[in-house]
């Protein structure tokens, strides 16, 4: 079997067939890449754009031009965590992943990975977090740490709750706090308010995330949002993206926002509505693409507060 056909054989479902960490990576990397999700992408960019929506944010309210250090290290810092995230939870969900279709072919219920192997890199992952975390200021540092025990909790929330994508969007939107700290060494009202719509919009793309599951997880005693809204899923998703919008709005106003801004929103609430219409009829394929299509929604909402903070700063 050639190098790629082997490649191709231990491609995870839900990877791009053409991703550039899956290629390039030596054979005896794989594993790792997958554990870190570097071949799926969409999982870092969704950490990330929190970040970026409030650091932006931060920068309007001030009229200074975006900090390009700290979106760079806000990215490094995403990669590096959703890794070492997404690593943590394999190694608590190994014996779940077991029993779902789409995740029985992960590194570690596969035997791809040791579970000794799989700690250190979480370690390794970790620590590469950390460094970024300390380039910042102590209050951000503080309010960067205060988000690991929602992290640590998040692997368990499914076994107990049908909302542990609320767990999650409790975790994935902290970039809406921390892009502020970093930026103004405090919290303030506008960031709580882009939190909030980071929690909605992460409980919604999660939801149809969790679609493709919802055959499965009953087997594995798995609780979701979908599972819970069940044919209601699209009603469901439209009530969280709806309050994504509105809590955005809210972080605007409280900002003082301007025209380039809410057009940026303007267009991010567009997308979402896109997404809530293509969810008529849900499937597998149509949800993960909806759910990766979240990647261009938020860099929407991102480029108009980035554009207003630069013309502001002119």
């Amino acid at each position: 079997m050639s190098g790629d056909a082997q490649r191709a054989g231990h491609r995870l479902p839900d990877a791009p067939a053409a991703n550039l960490a899956e290629r390039l990576a030596p054979r005896a990397a794989l594993p790792f890449v997958q554990l870190a999700r570097l071949d799926r992408p969409i999982g870092w960019w969704l950490l990330l754009l929190p970040c970026w929506w409030s650091s932006a944010l931060a920068s309007v309210a001030a009229g200074e031009r975006p900090n390009v250090l700290h979106l760079v290290l806000f990215l490094i810092g995403a990669v590096a965590m959703r890794g070492a995230g997404s690593t943590y939870n394999d190694i608590v969900d190994r014996e779940i992943d077991a029993k779902v279709e789409r995740t029985r072919g992960r590194p570690l219920p596969s035997g791809r990975a040791s579970l000794g192997a799989a700690r250190a890199f979480l370690v390794l992952q970790a620590l590469v977090g950390l460094a970024v975390l300390l380039s910042f200021n102590r209050f951000a540092i503080m309010v960067g740490v205060a988000s690991l025990a929602i992290v640590a909790v998040y692997p368990f929330a499914k076994r107990v709750t049908s909302w542990p994508q609320a767990v999650l969007g409790l975790a994935f939107a902290w970039g809406g706090l921390m892009g502020w700290a970093v930026e103004r060494g405090a919290l303030a009202a506008p960031a709580f308010a882009l939190y909030a719509a980071a929690i909605f919009w992460t409980i919604g793309y999660d939801t149809i995330y969790a679609v493709q599951d919802a055959r499965d997880d009953p087997a594995a005693g798995v609780k979701s949002t979908a599972r819970l809204f069940g044919a209601r899923v699209r009603e469901g998703v439209s009530i969280l993206y709806l309050l994504t919008v509105v809590a955005a709005a809210l972080a605007l106003r409280l900002a003082g926002a301007g025209a380039l801004s809410w057009i940026g929103l303007s267009a991010f609430a567009l997308h979402l509505v896109w997404q809530t219409r293509k969810l008529a009829a849900p499937d597998a394929p149509t949800a993960l693409m909806l759910f990766r299509s979240n990647r261009d929604a938020g860099l929407l909402f991102f480029a108009g507060l980035a554009a207003d903070a630069l013309a502001r700063s002119v």
